[in-house]
């Protein structure tokens, strides 16, 4: 190990690159590491849904919930099957084990839904919600447009647009009406034309369609023939022919009023003081990297309000978890300052030395960016939990023995050995120790890699990047702290403690000397303090995850099932 750290020593403007560029490398990947506010603790969830709104809460648990989960059972890695049935809807949610593969989960699952046949044609589908995949909210606003224009823009235009961008699974529209033409019939109108209603209904289905025909030679051409349709207009339905009487066609003017309505709604969305408004949810795909997908979907909104939408409608963003990460980083940009700050003052208090101290600290960042680069190449992402609970202090450890070791060696010097000489000298015998004492950390760790379930999706991310970040401190401590004190002359160096030091010193061994005096009352004292802590510490409050205050509030109210959609719209 001495020759080799002679031999870093003898080519130190080579090591000074290989540190700017371990700096200049660490920023340029750590502005690509994907950094999200919290963990994702879900395990692998796929959740089908089947609607028929025809039918009650038993019909639909007899003929649609019980197939469906029959079918699904016996899925490899599947744990657990749980199922919702309401009136119209049931919802069948199937939970894996975290190692399985999710992509892969939703791919048996949909091979296994072909094999079950329900009645009146219902079909299964899969939902592509999971627990934290909604990322943006926003909402289409146009004055003068009537809530039928908007809601048709928004299904139309709006959410095909946004489900181009890269990671989008889906886009879930909330609010407004659905629009649609109405014929109101008249039932005495009916009798007068001596029409019945299943008439009427054949009339108009078979009225609203296009079809194709064969083709038509014409010299050297040949024309496709179609049958157009399909209506357009108000005028074109009230046009349409129901039956003839005795050479007299009776239209479904004749019969019933036509005009422009609404799908009866079960929902509404206000906004501030708007009270029936059009919003948007934003869904992420499980897996996909937020920011990335953020920074498309916002240039995707740009492009659509920059004049792709109708003059005058533009969308408004009502959520964007961009805002929650920016107070995620921003915490963490706090933590990584304040230890940094923090460390460096207790360094330079105790050594009394400030450029070796400066050595020392450096050992943060550099150890940190380390860490990052790994998580990008090895495709991890970074949170407040996996990067706030570094202990700097640790971090520095393996460097300030290094140093202190190297430190002790100049004030010792007599001048005959060379700077180069002492500092090997010092690595060497300092070499042992650090890797045996990062090694302890480590293995301290290994629970937390071992963590299954929840818990292991919460805290492993965190084990790891503090291993990441132990791993470049100590190659920081061996490779580059050893150089950069090569600049240090040991002449400069003065054996002496600083004030601090001192006076912790005269303390320590007059309370070192009166502790071995009174051994009994020393040893009561300490079980004394011991038991205090057990009492104190039963009384300590905790938390699953940390507090984030993200700056919104979230009121839920829960009215009864059976509530009007007027009477829950006044509330």
């Amino acid at each position: 190990m001495r020759n080799f750290i002679l031999s870093l020593l003898r080519y130190r403007p080579l090591m000074v690159v290989l540190l700017l560029a371990w700096i200049a490398g660490g920023i340029a990947i750590f502005l690509q590491l994907d950094i999200e506010a919290y963990p994702d603790p879900s395990p692998p969830l796929v959740e089908v849904i089947t609607q028929n709104p025809s039918w009650s809460a038993e019909e639909m648990e007899r003929q649609v919930t019980v197939p469906v989960e029959t079918v699904l059972f016996g899925i490899p890695h599947l744990q657990y099957v749980r199922s919702i049935t309401i009136f119209g809807l049931s919802d069948v949610k199937l939970y894996f084990d975290y190692d399985s593969n999710y992509l892969w989960d939703r791919q048996e699952a949909l091979n296994r839904l072909q094999l079950v046949t329900l009645p009146a044609n219902i079909s299964p589908q899969l939902s592509p919600w999971s627990p934290v995949g909604e990322i943006y909210r926003y909402r289409l606003v146009g004055p003068g447009y009537t809530l039928n224009e908007l809601k048709a823009t928004e299904d139309w235009f709006v959410e095909r647009e946004i489900k181009q961008v890269s990671g989008i699974i889906d886009v879930t529209s909330f609010g407004g009406s659905t629009r649609e033409y109405i014929a109101e019939v008249d039932p005495q109108k009916l009798l007068q034309y001596n029409v019945s209603l299943p008439q009427v209904l054949a009339a108009i289905t078979s009225s609203n369609a296009n079809v194709g025909g064969n083709y038509l030679t014409m010299g050297d051409q040949s024309v496709n023939i179609r049958g157009l349709g399909l209506l357009r207009s108000i005028p074109e339905m009230q046009n349409v022919l129901i039956i003839e009487r005795n050479g007299v066609p009776v239209y479904l003017r004749d019969v019933a009023e036509v005009h422009e309505g609404s799908q009866p709604r079960l929902g509404q969305v206000g906004v501030n003081h708007d009270d029936d408004a059009i919003e948007g949810i934003v869904l992420l795909q499980r897996g996909e990297k937020s920011l990335p997908a953020l920074r498309q979907l916002e240039q995707k909104v740009k492009s659509l309000n920059d004049g792709r939408l109708p003059r005058g409608m533009k969308l408004v963003t009502l959520y964007d978890r961009t805002d929650l990460i920016h107070v995620t980083t921003s915490t963490v940009r706090h933590i990584v300052i304040m230890g940094l700050t923090l460390v460096t003052l207790v360094l330079i208090i105790f050594l009394g030395d400030i450029p070796i101290s400066l050595i020392a600290a450096l050992t943060i960042p550099c150890s940190l960016l380390f860490a990052f680069a790994v998580m990008v190449l090895t495709g991890g992402s970074a949170n407040l939990i996996s990067i706030g609970a570094i202990d700097f202090g640790i971090l520095v450890d393996a460097s300030v023995i290094v140093l202190e070791n190297i430190y002790r060696r100049f004030q010792a010097s007599d001048g005959a050995d060379s700077t180069f000489d002492l500092i090997a000298d010092a690595t060497a015998e300092a070499v042992r120790p650090v890797l045996f004492s990062v090694l302890v950390i480590i293995v301290a760790l290994i629970p937390l890699f071992t963590m299954q379930g929840v818990p292991g999706k919460i805290f492993a991310p965190m084990s790891e990047t503090y291993g990441f970040a132990l791993v470049g401190a100590t190659l920081f401590a061996i490779l580059l702290a050893p150089v950069l004190a090569s600049w240090r002359k040991p002449a400069k160096v003065r054996a002496h403690h600083t004030r601090l030091v001192s006076w912790l010193n005269e303390r320590y061994a007059a309370s070192l000397q009166w502790t071995l005096t009174h051994r009994k009352t020393t040893l009561a004292i300490a079980v004394a303090a011991l038991a205090a802590t057990l009492v104190l510490g039963s009384f300590l409050g905790g938390e699953f995850m940390p507090k984030l205050e993200e700056g919104n509030l979230w009121v839920r109210a829960t009215l009864p099932q059976d509530v009007s959609y007027e009477s829950a719209a006044k509330m």
